[in-house]
Parts: C-alpha cells; sequence; structure tokens
C-alpha cells in the first residue's frame, strides 16, 4: 500500500517537475513576445500558472477534511520559495541576483512580507468571527493581498525592467497564439498532478501516521513548490532573472490568496482557527526569512562576494533549522 503510495507521489511530482518547465520557457517567450516584461510576467502569469499546485493541494485537503495539509501546503510553499530563491542566488553567485534584477521586486518582497505577518497575527488570534461563513482574518488578509498587487502594479514600470534579458532561442518559431495555448496546456497539467499529490500526501500521513502539519508544511510544499524552482532555474539559464525572482515573490503572493480559497469551501468554521499551533511557528519562520529577502533587496551597493551572500546563507541555513524543529515538534 504504502509503495503504491509513493509511487503516484513520485509520479505526480514529476509531471509537475516537466510541466514547470516548459511553463517558464513559454513564460519567457511571452515576455519576448509582448511588453509585458519580465517582471510583470513572471509575478503575474508565471507564478499564477506555478501556484496551480498549491492552489489544487490546499483545496483537494479542505474536501477531504484536512485543514492542517491545506494551511501547512500554503505557509509551507512560501518558505520553500524563498529557500529555492536563496540557494540559486549562491549556486550563481557571480550574477548577484539580488542587485542584478530591477529594484521594483523590492515592492513585491515588502507585500509579501506584510502579508506573512498578517498571517502569523490571524493564527496566533484564531478568531472565530466570520462573514457568510468566511473567517474575518482570512478576508481581511485577501483584501491586504488584492490592494497590495494593485498598489505594486500603480508604483512599477515594467517596460523599463528587460535590461539584462536576452531572447529566448527555442521556441521562437511559435506565434503568440500557439504560445499561450500551450502555457494554458501546461497549466492544466499542473492542475491536475496537484490534485494527486494532495490525495496522496493526505494517505500517506495517516498510512505512515507522520503529523499532518508536517506533511503540508515541509513534504507537500517542497514537491507542489517544484514548479517554481524549475521555473527558477530555467529563467537564470536563459539570462531572465526578474521573471526568476518576479515568479518566486508573485508565487508567494497568489498563495496568500489560496488561504481564502480554502476558507471559502471549509465548511466547519474559520478555517484558521481548525489547524494546529504548529503552523503558528512555520508562519513565523516564513516572516523571518521573508525580511532576510527583503533587506537583500534593499542592498544595492557593491560589496565583497561573502557579505553580499550573507543573507541567502541565513535563509539556507535557518529554513533547514526550522524543517528539523518543525519534525521534532
Amino acid at each position: 500500500m504504502l509503495f503504491v503510495l509513493f509511487t503516484l507521489f513520485f509520479t505526480a511530482a514529476v509531471s509537475t517537475i516537466l510541466a514547470a518547465i516548459a511553463l517558464s520557457r513559454y513564460a519567457d517567450e511571452l515576455s519576448g513576445k509582448t511588453s509585458l516584461g519580465g517582471l510583470l510576467v513572471g509575478t503575474v502569469f508565471l507564478a499564477g500558472a506555478t501556484s496551480l499546485p498549491e492552489v489544487t493541494t490546499s483545496l483537494s485537503a479542505v474536501f477531504i477534511g484536512n485543514p492542517d495539509i491545506a494551511i501547512g501546503n500554503m505557509i509551507g510553499s512560501n518558505m520553500f520559495n524563498l529557500f529555492i530563491i536563496a540557494c540559486f542566488d549562491v549556486w550563481y553567485r557571480k550574477i548577484r541576483l539580488y542587485q542584478s534584477v530591477s529594484s521594483e521586486h523590492k515592492y513585491t518582497a515588502g507585500l509579501g512580507l506584510l502579508l506573512s505577518l498578517m498571517l502569523l497575527l490571524a493564527l496566533t488570534r484564531q478568531s472565530a468571527y466570520t462573514v457568510y461563513g468566511i473567517g474575518s482574518d482570512t478576508l481581511f488578509i485577501a483584501f491586504a493581498c488584492i490592494l497590495g498587487m494593485y498598489i505594486v502594479s500603480r508604483i512599477s514600470h515594467p517596460e523599463t525592467l528587460e535590461t539584462n534579458q536576452e531572447p529566448a532561442g527555442s521556441l521562437n518559431a511559435f506565434s503568440l497564439k500557439k504560445t499561450i495555448t500551450a502555457f494554458a496546456l501546461m497549466a492544466v497539467v499542473i492542475t491536475g498532478a496537484g490534485s494527486m499529490l494532495s490525495f496522496t500526501g493526505d494517505e500517506i500521513a495517516r498510512v505512515t501516521g507522520i503529523d499532518a502539519s508536517f506533511v503540508g508544511s515541509f513534504l507537500l510544499a517542497a514537491t507542489t513548490s517544484m514548479p517554481e524552482a524549475i521555473a527558477v532555474l530555467v529563467a537564470l539559464r536563459l539570462k531572465n532573472v526578474n521573471l526568476a525572482l518576479g515568479s518566486i515573490l508573485g508565487s508567494n503572493v497568489f498563495n496568500i490568496l489560496i488561504l481564502t480559497g480554502s476558507d471559502v469551501f471549509y465548511r466547519q468554521g474559520p478555517i484558521l482557527s481548525e489547524v494546529s499551533p504548529i503552523l503558528q511557528s512555520t508562519s513565523a519562520s516564513t516572516a523571518i526569512l521573508s525580511s532576510l529577502l527583503l533587506l537583500a533587496l534593499l542592498r544595492r551597493k557593491r560589496m565583497p562576494a561573502f557579505r553580499y551572500l550573507i543573507p541567502s546563507i541565513l535563509i539556507i541555513v535557518l529554513y533547514l533549522y526550522f524543517s528539523y524543529f518543525s519534525f521534532v515538534s
């Protein structure tokens, strides 16, 4: 039984990764064929598409009555996304990712930090107050998220950002219409794979006895975040650094909206009042890592290599520590 579950889990994960490779290439092609730019395509289109596994995983977890997996997957995915970008910054340290991208990214990073702090406060309060059956805290977070995205879109100027982008070479034969169609098709594949991940993850937690909060926050979160990891890798190989960072920061903002969607379909009360207290620690960890990333983006002056890498190294070390702490808890 366990072998079958892990086989299905692995198959869904591989399908997600392959679809993510294609998605990131089509997104890079869109940024070249349109005037949208890498930041906008990465923050909106690619981030939204690579967040589909989190959407389907969390909503599927709600339908099977497991709020810990639903919320843990969303928070853990944001945490893992920050770990991803830190790892790539260290690996591609000669690029100096945080200093190579547009300074406009600091607005999206700041919004992500604000939403993380709001979520931490909501998890700590665990308010039972609802509006039409939806938790008041989740509605307030969703309002802040949408308002923040609107403000960021107004103060950002994507047409001025592509100073370091090189045209993609493998998909130029595709027309804009075919590129959009292929992008949508890969998004559908990721959606189906995300649903499979949720059901198998819930069964793995039940069969093995591993806590559902840990399964959602780390096992499922790391797997459903693989599209973001692949998207960043392909974007960096295409030398589109704005697309790479934009996909991560945008995905973290989109993931917060999953919270509201999960609460809409969860009918046993405000979903944040039904989850394990350990998720407060995971949420606090995400806020800490978000603060380090924002600090790294705000440092625009040239500096020695090791000093530049300190934020990314701290993010990597703290992620590993927080993961271990969550497991032993």
